[in-house]
């Protein structure tokens, strides 16, 4: 099999179809040309300076590179790799049918193939450094050759997608000479940068030293909380209300969990219970791990009593109170902002 990196969009605006439907998409617009008609890739070529013809031509080779494979390249039994965008996490698939051109559309729908999802929600931090630079790549669809990432996958496929060990994080010799990944300077810093940030709160803040951190944040943000010792918490790890003593509005009923596995719908429903065993008026529920793919979808009717907070909510709302936390936790978590060039032309 051949590992495949496909993103939903810059900013996950298609991820939801895409794991809804079980299919991933060529996510350019406008490109309504049958891949397969096209004789070599100097045809697509000239098809894209068609449609886009304010592009720069090395940009224009950089997205047929990406495009031409996805038709050409990739086989049935072959797997993608698509990093989730809605929270820190990778979804991972195997391709069941071939290329399929849809000449209607609509734009940018014209080009996908099925998926069967094997590896839901898989939390970022259960992947090697190695393998999360890789998959920080820009390009929107490129194979993916470094790092034994095949074998490296089978195996945790094989172990029920839990976090790689030492053992398993070994680079295949010479894997990296021939490997269509774009370099180094081509990385998602911001991406890595979280990827480190996580990695260090996991090791500091391990286990109910999770509600810990989730308990400085909100204190930061100006509620007055409670917090559950370790142990049994009775429903609630955390209490909060606003105000310097507790009393005023919003009440949140908050539990934190930092278990390895994504949390499924049943669980959530029982912090809507413990709302209303506490008198809380909303609850949070904090997920290290995050949750099932199909939660969010499935708790719009409770969006006024509760909300979902996986790594990436977690991290937003660190750096936003970063500087109004107390020193000593700063001290655990020395952290310093950086600035850097966004711009890149790599996605459809």
């Amino acid at each position: 099999m051949a590992v495949w990196l496909i993103r939903a969009g810059a900013h996950g605006e298609y991820e939801q179809k895409f794991l809804q439907e079980k299919r991933v998409y060529v996510t350019w617009d406008d490109l309504d040309v049958n891949l397969l008609k096209l004789t070599n890739r100097e045809a697509l070529l000239e098809a894209m300076r068609e449609r886009y013809a304010d592009a720069k031509p090395k940009t224009i080779i950089n997205w047929a590179s990406q495009i031409w494979p996805f038709a050409r390249e990739m086989k049935k039994a072959d797997w993608v790799v698509m990093p989730l965008k809605s929270q820190r996490a990778i979804q991972i698939g195997e391709v069941t049918g071939e290329y399929q051109y849809e000449p209607k559309g609509p734009s940018p729908y014209y080009h996908w193939r099925r998926v069967k999802w094997i590896g839901e929600a898989i939390p970022r931090d259960h992947f090697g450094k190695d393998l999360l630079n890789t998959f920080g790549a820009f390009m929107t669809i490129c194979r993916v050759k470094k790092n034994n990432a095949e074998g490296r996958l089978a195996a945790m496929r094989t172990n029920g997608w839990k976090r790689e060990t030492a053992k398993g994080i070994v680079t295949a010799k010479g894997s990296s000479a021939d490997s269509d990944e774009g370099s180094d300077d081509d990385i998602d810093l911001q991406e890595r940068a979280d990827d480190g940030i996580a990695k260090l709160i996991l090791a500091k803040f391990k286990g109910h030293g999770l509600t810990r951190l989730v308990d400085a944040i909100l204190q930061a943000q100006g509620y007055t909380t409670w917090r559950s010792p370790e142990g049994a918490d009775g429903g609630a790890d955390i209490l909060a209300g606003a105000g310097p003593l507790g009393f005023g509005n919003p009440r949140l009923c908050v539990e934190v969990k930092s278990e390895a596995n994504p949390i499924d719908r049943p669980t959530v429903d029982k912090l809507l219970g413990a709302v209303s065993k506490f008198g809380a008026q909303e609850g949070l529920f904090v997920s290290w791990s995050g949750f099932k793919t199909n939660v969010q979808k499935e708790l719009a009717a409770s969006f006024f009593r509760v909300r979902l907070w996986t790594q990436k909510e977690l991290l937003e709302a660190l750096f936003a109170v970063y500087d109004r936390l107390d020193e000593d936790l700063k001290a655990e978590l020395p952290l310093k902002r950086i600035w850097t060039v966004a711009s890149h032309d790599g996605e459809g």
